[in-house]
């Protein structure tokens, strides 16, 4: 009932011939009868709490926009001022320091526009935080207004994005008189930097925990903070000295909410399912054709295979995935789990999996010689490259061997000559036919204009110890690219698939530039010298973006340019409703290929299945589109937690590695220009940086062309520049440079 009433209120008071009534005439108005009026006004009492309709100064119900507010989630800054993202779209609300009702990063909140004010810098003096080094009261400086935008106050906070999530960072003590006496002041410095308030802490509770100064801890809030009142909470968790390895790693594993055992419940149940017995009935039963696996050397949990054919001029792709979902049912322990990570998580040192072990690295996984269950996607593509069909079976396998990239690689290279040869020579022939179908797919793909990137990613090198003790930038070779294309088609193929029946997908999507980030990427590349012309016209295409890349290749600038368009491109997520990917210039598109480490695969697999077993079909296919809505909304979230997870680990292990190295000189890149200073990369793709304040002079930032000047001196992005080492902070993850 208060759902229904819920869609009602909200659709009569956006209705434009609305006008504000009171909640007792409201009730009317629905018709409610007695016994219900009482939760109808319960209810638009606690919708009104939330943000979604509003109440006027008299009582009366009326939309958000009637009283001229707006509701959108809050975004922080280091500097307490702020940006409101609306949720009905349109542009970022700057939030200055003095208007934001101390919101904090993550918050919902309710806005009203207010008239922008003058360009000036001041303080505001009844806003007081610590100052990290000192552990002094310092004033909150506002920030010089953004001159993009509209500008807005926070009317109200309806959420509070620290409610039932706690605050991870160092612990810190001063002692401070207050008249006659002395009194020890404790608090956290939080790790999250768009978090700029301290939390303070009960410094009598806190030692009887056996917390000390410099700990790496989690508080709880318990208080949020206001006029009258600081920030506070209590520490329910010690990881330790903030400056070891130990504490930082499980900060962060703590700080995403990444979970890294199973319950017993978990584990006795996939043990279980993992001994059941392989049966080929009512299965396409595959063993016997020409399979196998290519992976990383250290890859354990294996869920794709391939195998390819001629049919007459065309191809037959057979990419075979592991059927992960006749093992875990929906519904079952195990998937509850699946569902609550959403995916695998892979650190530097360790993989911190989606399901158990017997699953991932055991029954599940498509090793040699055994068989298997699969769900095989066949691709039938033309001598172009072209996909004509796809058609999908529930399948048992034996894949004839386990492929190694960097092996695939030498034979590619190599041929008969390659040490590997003698280890592939059962699938010589179709290794040969795949690497033919693979230079057409890859030429295909850059005359459709899918955005290939030049950016690096870094292999650390870890001793028996855990130690690191070399980085460097990962290379991919042929081997990899081809699996890539392979899965890229497979995964395009089922989204048609199920498109065309009008069936429930979890899509991969991926939106166009906005028309700013468009703007600002035209005039940094127009800046580096770059044609620009294909980003003019009335609609952009992902082409017009390869097209300057591809110019910026042949002029030596594609790392730094790939830079500055990442950060122009939209971030990828997952959908219930059909949407281009626009990086990859696809119409339709999800993620089939890897059941084993990410949930929306699976549950696109558990729709496949449905529909070849004719089952999706009345309460069955309702079901399946619901679930597959909530899916992709859930399988959003765990990714970016897990992204921030393994870039954060990744981080530790980099700043641990050049803390010995403080002192030294090497050469670098700048790889990113800001407000407050450069960052610049080293070969290895160890990143630092040289803070503004280490540069002789009053430098200026130039943020559409991304320059920092000062007279005839200028900083701009890709520049060669020699830095010292002067700093590696374990706690901070962040490594300090200087120019020399």
């Amino acid at each position: 009932m208060l759902e229904e009433y819920t869609k009602r209120i909200e659709e009569i008071v956006k209705d434009p011939e609305y006008r504000p009534l009171l909640p007792e005439e409201l009730a009317s108005l629905l018709e409610v009868n007695d016994e219900d009026r009482e939760k109808l006004l319960f209810l638009i009492e606690n919708l009104a709490k939330s943000g979604r309709i509003a109440l006027t100064k008299r009582g009366k119900v009326a939309s958000l926009s009637a009283v001229g507010m707006i509701s959108g989630s809050y975004r922080g800054t280091t500097k307490h001022f702020g940006f409101v993202t609306p949720d009905n779209g349109g542009e970022d609300i700057f939030i200055p320091a003095s208007k934001t009702a101390f919101a904090l990063d993550g918050d919902k909140v309710l806005v009203r526009i207010v008239e922008k004010r003058q360009n000036e810098k001041h303080f505001d003096t009844k806003k007081l935080r610590r100052d990290r080094k000192t552990g002094k009261l310092v004033p909150i400086p506002a920030e010089k207004r953004q001159d993009k935008g509209p500008e807005g106050e926070v009317v109200k906070i309806t959420q509070r994005f620290l409610q039932d999530k706690n605050v991870i960072g160092v612990y810190y003590e001063i002692s401070e008189k207050r008249g006659r006496k002395y009194y020890t002041v404790g608090w956290v410095e939080p790790d999250r930097k768009k978090l700029p308030y301290s939390v303070f802490l009960d410094v009598r509770k806190t030692r009887e925990m056996g917390v000390s100064v410099g700990d790496k801890v989690e508080a709880k809030i318990t208080l949020f903070p206001s006029e009258r009142d600081e920030l506070s909470g209590e520490v329910v968790q010690i990881f330790g000295d903030s400056e070891t390895k130990g504490a930082n790693y499980a900060a962060i594993l703590a700080e995403n909410g990444i979970e890294t055992e199973f319950s017993e419940a978990v584990l006795e149940e996939a043990e279980s399912v993992s001994k059941m017995p392989i049966s080929a009935d009512g299965r396409l039963d595959l063993r016997e054709e020409i399979i196998f696996t290519i992976d990383g050397e250290d890859a354990k949990d294996l869920d794709d295979a391939i195998s390819l054919e001629m049919d007459g001029e065309n191809y037959r792709l057979g990419v075979h995935i592991a059927d992960v979902s006749e093992y875990v049912k929906f519904g079952s322990e195990t998937d509850k789990s699946a569902l609550s990570r959403g995916t695998s998580v892979y650190f530097t040192d360790k993989v911190v999996p989606m399901l158990p072990k017997s699953l991932s690295n055991g029954s599940c996984s498509l090793g040699a010689g055994v068989d298997r269950y699969a769900l095989s996607a066949f691709m039938t593509l033309d001598k172009e490259g072209r996909l004509l069909q796809t058609e999908l079976y529930e399948s048992v396998i034996r894949s004839r061997v386990r492929g190694v990239y960097s092996e695939i690689n030498d034979i590619f290279e190599k041929g008969d000559k390659s040490e590997f040869s003698e280890k592939y020579k059962e699938v010589k022939g179709t290794l040969s036919l795949m690497y033919s179908l693979y230079k057409i797919m890859k030429k295909r793909s850059e005359e459709r204009g899918a955005v290939e990137l030049d950016t690096e990613e870094a292999v650390i090198i870890l001793d028996k110890k855990g130690v690191p003790v070399d980085i460097r930038a990962r290379e991919r070779g042929d081997g990899e690219k081809l699996i890539e294309q392979f899965m890229l088609c497979a995964n395009e193929g089922v989204a048609t698939f199920l498109t065309n029946l009008s069936m429930p997908c979890v899509y991969r999507v991926h939106e166009a530039p906005s028309p700013e980030k468009l703007e600002n990427f035209s005039a940094f590349a127009l800046g580096m010298g770059l044609d620009v012309r294909p980003l003019r016209g009335k609609k952009i295409y992902p082409s017009s973006f390869s097209k300057i890349l591809s110019e910026s290749r042949e002029k030596g600038i594609s790392a730094v340019l790939s830079s500055v368009m990442l950060r122009a491109m939209m971030k990828a997520k997952y959908s219930a409703e059909a949407a281009p990917h626009f990086g990859l210039s696809i119409d339709l598109y999800c993620h089939f290929t890897s059941p084993i480490r990410r949930y929306p695969d699976l549950t696109v697999h558990r729709i496949v299945k449905s529909v070849l077993r004719g089952e999706a079909v009345g309460k069955n296919l309702t079901k399946l589109t619901a679930f597959a809505g909530e899916s992709a909304a859930r399988s959003s979230e765990n990714e970016l937690k897990a992204l921030s997870a393994e870039r954060e680990i990744d981080d530790l292990y980099k700043v641990i590695f050049m803390k010995d190295k403080v002192g030294e000189e090497f050469d670098g890149i700048i790889s990113s220009v800001t407000s407050f200073g450069l960052f610049v990369q080293l070969p290895n793709t160890v990143e630092g940086l040289v803070p503004i304040t280490s540069l002789d002079g009053r430098f200026s930032f130039d943020e559409k062309n991304y320059i920092l000047s000062y007279g005839m001196t200028a900083y701009r992005l890709g520049q060669s520049v020699r830095v010292k080492i002067t700093d590696a902070d374990v706690s901070s993850r962040r490594i300090s440079m200087e120019l020399v």
